[in-house]
């Protein structure tokens, strides 16, 4: 162990040792053309992150301008409900596909009307996939 510390100590003094002695006080002329090419490879470097950057943004803005429209847009589904809970309820619509609603708060306008087997129509705004969790809000459930 002591001596793998004073060998890794011997080497990083040479090293050292090296680095400083291959400074000499000879200035090439190419020294300044290369910083003002670094520095101009930098800041066209940082034009295209502020592009990319900007492009980024566009992007997310769309997004989520598609999101705000997706969910302010009412949709509706019929079908038969099941599974009245005090959160949620359960709609099978006439392909046989199984959709989830919940809900905080008090009931949906129309649910407490209705019972399992009826046929309903509900209107909601938001997304409602047969395998995700619902994410809107139910504007009314009505009995057919």
């Amino acid at each position: 162990m002591k001596k793998r510390n004073l060998f890794v100590a011997a080497f990083t003094t040479l090293i050292m040792a090296t680095g400083c002695s291959s400074q000499g006080g000879n200035t090439s002329s190419a020294a300044p053309t290369q910083a003002v090419s670094s520095t101009a490879s930098e800041q066209e470097s940082s034009t295209a992150n502020a592009d990319s950057e900007a492009a980024e943004e566009a992007v997310t803005t769309a997004a989520e301008e598609t999101t705000q429209a997706e969910e302010s847009t009412e949709s509706t589904v019929t079908g038969k409900i099941s599974d009245i809970k005090d959160f949620m309820f359960t709609i099978t619509d006439a392909d046989g596909k199984d959709y989830g609603f919940s809900f905080d708060g008090p009931a949906p306008e129309g649910l407490s009307s209705v019972k399992d087997g009826d046929t309903v129509t509900v209107v909601y705004t938001g997304k409602v996939e047969e395998a995700e969790a619902f994410t809107g809000t139910i504007i009314s459930v009505t009995k057919q």
